[in-house]
């Protein structure tokens, strides 16, 4: 294949990663370039690379093996300067302990969420399908048949990982931490919730 012959192919992808706005996979890719899915994802990878070479103001990302055009951290300050930023949702304790034990333990039920948490996880789970952190990944094949939970793409994303195997590893003590910390998240939220009902049972009495 030519120099030019390339470039072409890059162009395609570029195009078509525009014009999709969205992360697609290497068979799409294949099917606008009318080639196979290897020299499809080569055609990608070498945009990647040339674009992060020349310090475009975009980048090719990917995610779980699809492909997406976004805009290279780098630039966000000038965006923000001429629109109006995005709100970002803000994780509380609670809905991060949530979303870290389904990123590690994924596919997993809010029966077994909260009993790691050791309190119900309902509305954390939740908050975070609102976030589209989050999806509803099937059911487990058991009595019941409950749902079980696993992170999206929009959470590598976020996090800024290519796949849920990037996410670091756990030594025993750092679990042992986690859970100490997860304990006394689960107490506060206790506590909290004792003293509105605490309030709640006044204010009836009065």
């Amino acid at each position: 294949m030519t120099e030019e012959e390339k470039l072409r192919q890059e162009a395609v992808v570029e195009a078509v990663l525009f014009a999709m706005g969205k992360s697609i996979g290497a068979e799409q890719l294949a099917a606008a370039l009318e080639c196979s899915t290897e020299e499809a994802e080569q055609a990608a990878e070498r945009l990647k690379s040339r674009l992060d070479a020349e310090k475009h103001g975009i980048q090719v990302l990917k995610f779980d093996g699809n492909y997406q055009l976004g805009t290279r951290e780098e630039f966000y300050d000038a965006l923000i300067r001429v629109v109006k930023a995005p709100k970002k949702q803000v994780l509380s304790p609670v809905v991060l302990e949530t979303l870290s034990i389904i990123a590690y333990r994924q596919p997993v039920t809010k029966a077994e969420i909260s009993r790691i948490r050791g309190v119900s996880s309902d509305h954390a789970v939740n908050r975070l399908i609102e976030y589209g952190l989050i999806y509803e990944a099937g059911r487990l094949d058991a009595p019941g048949r409950p749902m079980l939970f696993a992170t999206t793409e929009e959470f590598l994303r976020r996090f800024g990982i290519d796949s849920t195997a990037s996410l670091p590893g756990i030594t025993p003590d750092e679990e042992a931490e986690i859970a100490g910390e997860v304990d006394r998240t689960v107490k506060t939220e206790m506590d909290e919730t004792g003293e509105k009902r605490a309030e709640n049972d006044g204010e009836n009495q009065d």
